[in-house]
């Protein structure tokens, strides 16, 4: 089977999970030219999202889904995702060609497999930035980069899908994978845990909105650690103590809900 080095002009996405990143990766498809044709979504603030991000598209089934779509987005919980492909292939879900995409941060193309016998087009990729599941994350996209996995002669199909949903792909190796995400939710953790703990010391000096207090703080010193170059300079001293290359990773940073 030939190879595309691009997707091609107008695919129909399926989207599974219309959580933060599914509703909002499947409008980013759509704005790109794309066409969705059906989209699952499980609660209430799931099909919530769907009809504002995606209107007009039928909720369905993840099964039916999959069945209509060209390329299917799998944008589930870490935990859900490989019982998930495994359900849909062993029900003949996939089919040739199908370009199958999942938005994990932790999982490369490995958790795909259940699907190869299908001989679909396997892609994981992941945006390394906080989605509200809202219109407004177009913006967030377009200065967010994206981890790609997939095969090497799919390097280019990956990047491009990347590419028209406004994010800046980089490449990221198989067993990387977990090691990416767990950097991403050390720095996560990292900041929700001393914001959290500055927020209440400042509350009880007695400030009103600790929050207003330390949100320019926090924005310059990131402006200044980012300026200086010291994440750059020397990552092994600022990520080796936190990051060690863990086998399995933390919890997504997007979850379906």
């Amino acid at each position: 089977m030939s190879t595309p080095s691009r997707p091609t002009a107008r695919l129909r996405v399926g989207v599974v999970g219309a959580g933060r990143a599914g509703a909002v990766l499947g409008a980013a498809l759509a704005r790109a030219g794309h066409l969705p044709v059906a989209v699952s979504a499980v609660s209430d603030a799931s099909r919530g999202r769907a009809e504002a991000l995606l209107p007009g598209v039928p909720i369905r089934e993840a099964l039916d889904v999959v069945v209509e779509a060209d390329l299917v987005l799998l944008a589930v919980p870490d935990d859900v995702l490989p019982g998930l492909v495994i359900g849909l292939a062993a029900a003949g879900a996939f089919h040739p060609g199908q370009v199958l995409v999942h938005t994990s941060a932790r999982h490369g193309i490995g958790v795909l497999e259940p699907a190869a016998a299908h001989d679909v087009l396997p892609v994981a990729i992941h945006p390394a930035v906080a989605l509200t599941g809202q219109s407004a994350d177009a913006e967030r996209l377009s200065a967010a980069v994206f981890a790609v996995t997939t095969l090497k002669s799919l390097r280019p199909l990956g990047e491009a899908l990347v590419l028209e949903m406004g994010g800046e792909p980089v490449w990221i190796e198989e067993e990387d994978r977990p090691a990416y995400a767990a950097a991403l939710g050390a720095v996560r953790d990292g900041l929700e845990g001393v914001l959290g703990a500055a927020g209440r010391v400042l509350a009880d000096c007695g400030i009103p909105s600790p929050s207003r207090a330390l949100t320019p703080l926090v924005l310059t010193a990131l402006e200044d650690a980012f300026r200086s170059g010291s994440v750059a300079r020397d990552p092994e001293a600022y990520a080796a103590p936190v990051v060690d290359r863990p086998a399995v990773g933390p919890e997504p940073l997007e979850d379906d809900e």
